[in-house]
């Protein structure tokens, strides 16, 4: 296993897989997330489903958590190993001529999402771990019983501009490093052979949308205060 870690190839297999697994959380987040804006009774009860099925607390979250700690460990070893490896010295840089905007700086999109990352754990998940492990309330419902209290938080978090401002350049970002990480994943274990302009229009639809998407639902909860 050490092996397959210190090999190019292993190492660009483990990136992938671990990308796989974020994308297809990004987009199960998304659907829930949209409810906030089609329903908020119904995102109050998957929110309530999510944060108290033990099999999501304690084996799927920290699975993401992992997850997300591993990609980004990753992305940062292959860029030192990219550049390591980059023995010879030109004259003039022709990246662009060679590789996209997106491509050259994966490194810089992927900080910035990062620290979107630890925003979005300030806001959100350290409080609910607050709420359900220190103070003990694992209800899930508002101070006057009234309903759940999922919607109304979320509602507030988005009533500051400085707030919603900082997702949206998040989630520009986020679109920017998937354009080109969502084709470099599945190229990466050679899904891409015979099908590349599929999996780009893929991979363009996916990275603009659900970026847009949850822009649209953070100006939709600023806009509606």
């Amino acid at each position: 296993m050490s092996g397959f870690f210190k090999s190019s190839i292993g190492r660009k297999v483990a990136m992938a897989l671990s990308a796989f697994f974020l994308m297809i959380f990004l987009l199960q987040h998304f659907i829930i997330n949209s409810l906030s804006v089609c329903s908020p009774d119904s995102f109050n009860e998957v929110s309530h489903f999510m944060g108290t099925n033990w099999l999501i607390q304690y084996l799927l979250q920290p699975v993401l958590i992992f997850g997300v700690v591993f990609h980004f460990v990753m992305g940062f070893v292959l860029e030192l190993k990219n550049k390591g490896a980059r023995d010879v010295k030109y004259v003039q840089n022709k990246g662009a001529a060679n590789s996209s905007w997106m491509s050259r700086n994966m490194i810089w999109s992927g900080l910035a999402i990062l620290a979107f990352i630890v925003l979005h754990f300030i806001d959100f998940w350290f409080p609910e771990i607050n709420t359900k492990y220190i103070v003990g309330d694992t209800s899930g419902l508002l101070h006057n019983g009234e309903g759940f209290r999922y919607y109304e938080e979320l509602h507030h978090k988005f009533e500051s501009p400085l707030r919603v401002g900082a997702y949206v350049l998040a989630f520009v970002f986020l679109a920017l490093h998937l354009m080109h990480g969502f084709t470099s994943a599945f190229q990466s274990i050679g899904a891409t052979v015979g099908r590349k302009k599929i999996m780009k229009k893929l991979g363009m639809a996916y990275s603009v949308l659900i970026p847009l998407g949850f822009i649209i639902i953070a100006l939709y909860h600023h806009f509606n205060h």
